[in-house]
């Protein structure tokens, strides 16, 4: 990997020379556009409907339409003074906050703060006193450009850093007209669902869960190359759920046999290994 972007973080009077490396990718399946008749690559092209030409990337600027066909232009230059007046390569720390205090709804894009040159004894230090703390440091950055506010913690011995949406920015969910609801639930419904949640709860392991509709993509990709016939499975109808209590009970109960099976399957794997053992030994 390489840095995007090398600066310093600062809280009071210390600085910490940091890099920034994008914590996430996106693995998205990527299709290009055709013409179904030839099947060659559609070209989009910048076209100028008052001047009636194709227009080269140097004539084009950014404009900021303030009125209905009305535009202020805005340049390179603008941008960079504006980065230059508010430190383009500091991460200015403002507080620091309890992360369970932040709504996961502020969380954009994830980054990796890694020590600079110079700064490994001054990275750690800051990285163990906001682990020690249990702290999330709170901070403005400015990226390509863009300022952003930003959440710094601590996770698995590395600082990570992931911008935020300003409050602005959040639509409020009060206004959907879905919400104004009124609906009477029973004492029995509620312990009936929290114990289905209990029933299937357990520890987050992220590396359980896959895109299968991406690998379902590929295997539909992968034959179509080969010529081979693409077989599409069979869409599941979701049942209809006559009686809520009758929906709960066999839910909890199925959650209950799948996890008899994994827990039987661990075990069967356990009692394997020791048998392994005792014949190698």
């Amino acid at each position: 990997m390489r840095p995007i972007w090398k600066g310093a973080l600062s809280f009071g009077l210390v600085y910490v020379p940091v890099k920034l490396y994008s914590a996430t990718e996106q693995k998205d399946v990527k299709f290009n556009y055709l013409h179904e008749k030839c099947k060659s690559p559609v070209q989009y092209k910048r076209y100028c409907p008052h001047c009636q030409v194709e227009v080269p990337m140097e004539e084009i600027v950014r404009g900021y339409e303030y009125e209905k066909g009305k535009y202020v232009i805005i340049n390179e230059d603008d941008f960079e003074k504006l980065a230059g007046a508010k430190s383009g390569r500091s991460i200015e720390i403002m507080d620091f906050v309890n992360l369970e205090e932040i709504d996961p709804v502020y969380y954009e894009k994830a980054y990796y703060l890694a020590p600079g040159e110079g700064g490994a004894k001054v990275y750690e230090l800051f990285r163990r006193a906001i682990a020690d703390t249990g702290k999330v440091a709170v901070a403005r950055v400015i990226i390509r450009n863009r300022e952003a506010l930003a959440a710094i913690r601590e996770s698995k011995n590395i600082l990570v850093m992931s911008t935020m949406h300003y409050p602005d920015e959040i639509r409020q969910a009060g206004t959907l007209p879905e919400l104004n609801y009124q609906v009477d639930l029973h004492d029995n419904e509620v312990k009936m669902a929290v114990n289905l949640i209990n029933s299937l709860s357990a520890e987050f392991q992220p590396e359980k869960y896959n895109d299968t509709y991406r690998q379902a993509l590929m295997e539909v990709i992968q034959a179509r190359i080969a010529g081979e016939a693409v077989a599409v499975p069979e869409k599941t109808e979701a049942g209809k759920v006559v009686d809520l209590m009758e929906a709960l009970k066999a839910s909890i109960e199925l959650a209950r046999e799948e996890r008899d099976k994994k827990g039987n399957a661990q075990t069967r794997a356990r009692t394997g290994k020791v048998a392994a053992k005792r014949k190698t030994s």
